[in-house]
């Protein structure tokens, strides 16, 4: 029994780890390369693989790298009681609450907006590799922008009685029920302010919160505990997730809520994606990889960790 616990606790901090979860960041690049116009799709659609597979490259780094964490997430209400008071640019930020306290308290919308900058210029110095790499960072930082449990330091329900409902949220309902979901969400479009596109999707984020949190408590007070959780083998290891039957109460209580933020996060890709590719100057991208040379050998790949640190 001792050991069955040890396994279950282990599985349950590997996946809480990992925000959207390994399985929807990589469906979410994947599927935002089809948001792309002739000029930019042909590029990225050769390079698919490399893009859904390292779609999971900043959670990664977090164990590299101890100033990673505060990446992918904004505590608003630590800092204010309404999101809008939030200065909207990380120099007003900084001036306003400290270095310290936004390397706690999460920096998401900065950290978008510097990963498109650097995607921009690696446009315009037209390098496969870094293309590639600031892609893949910025649908990540994109994508855990859509997570309501994203924008709030009760991030894991720790604060109101709620352990596990991050992973609940962005990894066992998307593997349960994301191969039913609508993909066709349309064009990708040009984002004209970078920045304040994504204060807007956090601020979307941050309104559905309270649904996420409250239609969650709700069905735990109407169910007993043995219709809550199951147990199953993965990996060689047994672990303790939610049931397939609460699930599927609390994905339609939600009413297609990881649906619409999936979606949603697949088209901003593409938009901040093609957008970069504008601001850079429309740079001709055809046989850019031949020309490089660099992403058909193991040389690149290796290469793409020592852009991140030089970078950042």
């Amino acid at each position: 029994m001792k050991y069955l616990f040890i396994s279950v606790m282990l599985c349950a901090g590997a996946i809480l780890c990992c925000s959207w979860g390994f399985y929807a960041h990589k469906r979410i690049n994947y599927l935002a390369v089809f948001t792309l116009h002739k000029g930019l799709n042909t590029f990225y659609k050769s390079n698919i693989r490399y893009l859904s597979d390292h779609a999971v490259d900043a959670d990664k780094r977090r164990y590299a790298d101890s100033a990673e964490a505060a990446r992918h997430y904004l505590d608003v209400e630590v800092y204010e009681t309404h999101i809008d008071s939030i200065p909207r640019t990380y120099k007003d930020a900084l001036k306003k609450y400290g270095a310290a306290r936004l390397n706690t308290h999460g920096s998401l919308p900065w950290q978008i907006q510097k990963s498109y900058h650097q995607l921009v210029n690696a446009f315009k110095n037209r390098d496969s590799l870094k293309i590639l790499v600031y892609s893949a960072y910025l649908g990540h930082y994109i994508a855990d922008a859509h997570v309501p449990l994203h924008t709030t330091e009760n991030h894991n329900g720790q604060l109101s009685n709620q352990h596990g409902i991050h992973a609940f949220w962005e990894s066992r309902l998307p593997e349960l029920f994301a191969e039913k979901y609508n993909y066709r969400v349309g064009k990708a479009t040009y984002i004209e302010n970078p920045l304040r596109e994504a204060w807007k999707i956090i601020s979307h984020s941050h309104g559905l919160l309270d649904s996420v949190l409250m239609l969650e408590a709700r069905l735990s007070s109407r169910l007993p505990a043995h219709r809550k959780y199951s147990f199953s083998k993965r990996n060689q290891q047994v672990i303790k997730q939610y049931s397939l039957g609460y699930s599927s109460a609390y994905h339609e209580e939600m009413n297609h809520m990881v649906e619409r933020q999936m979606r949603a996060s697949i088209l901003a890709t593409g938009s901040y994606w093609f957008s970069a590719w504008i601001d850079a100057g429309q740079p001709e991208l055809r046989n850019l990889v031949q020309k490089n040379g660099l992403l058909q050998t193991g040389k690149g790949l290796k290469k793409t960790k020592e852009v991140m640190i030089k970078d950042n």
